[in-house]
Parts: structure tokens; C-alpha cells; sequence
């Protein structure tokens, strides 16, 4: 995983290719997100560029909770 740019509060700014590789899926879902809004994202550019943080808590924002 790269990480283009650290900020001490958000973590690794990552590109498509490390958030993928973060995630365990292909490039084309993460693009997919994106598209459709679904994660947080920063356009540098015409670049895509996403905090690490951002990634961890829309992944901890979708958990399901074990039914007892």
C-alpha cells in the first residue's frame, strides 16, 4: 500500500490502488464507490484521493452487529 501524504489526524492519503489493496477487492469496485457516492473521496486535480480514516470508518459505519 502507498501512501501519498500523511496527516497526523486522518491517517495515509491513498490513491485506487492502495484503497483496493486496503480493502482486499479490485480497483473496479473502489471506482464503483466512487461513482455512486458511496465513500468519502477527495478530487486533487483530476485525480481520486482518499483519507485512510475516511476508509476505516465507512467500513466501521457498515458493521452489523452479531444477533444474540
Amino acid at each position: 500500500m502507498t501512501a501519498l501524504h500523511t496527516d497526523d489526524e486522518r491517517g495515509a492519503l491513498l490513491d485506487i490502488p492502495a484503497v483496493a489493496e486496503f480493502l482486499g477487492v479490485k480497483e473496479r469496485f473502489v471506482r464503483r464507490l466512487v461513482e455512486e457516492n458511496r465513500v468519502t473521496y477527495h478530487k486533487v486535480g483530476k485525480f481520486v484521493r482518499f483519507y485512510q480514516q475516511d476508509i476505516t470508518d465507512w467500513v466501521d459505519e457498515g458493521r452489523v452487529e452479531r444477533q444474540r
